[in-house]
């Protein structure tokens, strides 16, 4: 009876497995470059072992007992299992081994997701063996996701600025007032005035964003929206206006479905940033990647942004 394993076991577990899925001895005798009378020796040591028939062979075809059934699904996460465990033993000499936990704002336009990806791939290109973790979050959500140790670095909007955590800007990211074509300025002059923005329904969003820069001032907000995605579908709907991303009323600006109210005059631009602890770049994988994400971005590795003093903002987490 089967009660260990050994080298030959595994070996012949996976002619087994072969025959499986070649579906027969013959078919297998390609895959595995011995004779059929080989194969069949080899799946009879085998049922020795484990003390039971595997499979009918001969004349009349083959096929898998019922037990053998129940032992393709043991033998699959054996082999599995011994390929992972091999894996991990290769990559514990690697230079960089470990995981990368980050966190993104989403809602991203296609360019600056682009150039994540293109950060992504030349960390590939190191001598790594890093497990990759993407989450998608709020602002907020970000920063405690960093205090908490739950992301290592995050990619988002951050007006705040958290004691403790530093921030590189990366990249800027145009809003503009947006409304959808059911919407009475929808159809309005090229022109659009203050007061006629100050007179229409709003969509504000949950998480902070400074469209006070916008000058607008007091307005009638109806909706609340925790995501950019929910903004758009209540702009569309044509009984709100709102800020959006420039890249995200685009394409319902080329189909009809949007209108981008006073683009030059109300718009403004909002930088996002990387976001760290303080002395996390000096965790190996997170200065490496981070090498590579400053790379794309055509900025000194290890540089920050010089922050003005804002008291009134700082939050302790």
């Amino acid at each position: 009876m089967f009660s260990n394993t050994s080298d030959l076991d595994l070996r012949l577990v996976r002619v087994f497995l072969a025959v499986v899925d070649a579906r027969g001895i013959t078919a297998a005798e390609a895959t595995l470059g011995v004779r059929q009378s080989t194969i069949s020796s080899q799946l009879s040591a085998l049922e020795a072992r484990m003390g039971f028939r595997l499979c009918e062979r001969g004349r009349g075809g083959f096929r898998l007992t019922s037990k053998g059934e129940r032992f393709v699904a043991s033998a699959r996460a054996l082999v599995a299992a011994t390929s992972q465990f091999v894996a991990q033993v290769r990559d514990i000499d690697r230079k960089l081994v470990g995981e990368l936990s980050i966190g993104l704002i989403g809602q991203a336009s296609h360019v600056e997701n682009a150039r994540l990806a293109e950060a992504i791939g030349a960390f590939r290109k190191r001598d790594q063996a890093v497990r990759f973790a993407m989450h998608v979050a709020p602002p907020q959500e970000l920063e405690e996701g960093i205090v908490n140790r739950q992301f290592d670095i995050a990619i988002g909007y951050f007006w705040h600025r958290v004691a403790g955590l530093s921030y590189s800007k990366l990249f800027s990211e145009r809003q503009v007032i947006c409304c959808g074509r059911g919407h009475p300025l929808f159809h309005a002059g090229p022109l659009v005035t203050l007061d006629e923005l100050r007179a229409h329904d709003w969509i504000w969003r949950s998480y902070p964003v400074p469209e006070e820069l916008a000058s607008i001032g007091e307005r009638r907000v109806t909706a609340i929206a925790d995501n950019i995605d929910a903004a758009t579908v209540l702009i569309l709907s044509g009984s709100h206006i709102g800020y959006l991303p420039v890249h995200q009323a685009e394409p319902f600006e080329q189909r009809g479905l949007m209108r981008v109210l006073g683009r030059t005059a109300f718009g403004f631009d909002v930088p996002l940033h990387l976001a760290m602890k303080r002395g996390m770049a000096d965790k190996p994988i997170v200065q490496a990647f981070c090498e590579d994400l400053f790379g794309v971005y055509g900025m000194r590795a290890g540089a920050r942004e010089s922050l003005p003093a804002q008291p009134e903002h700082a939050v302790e987490m």
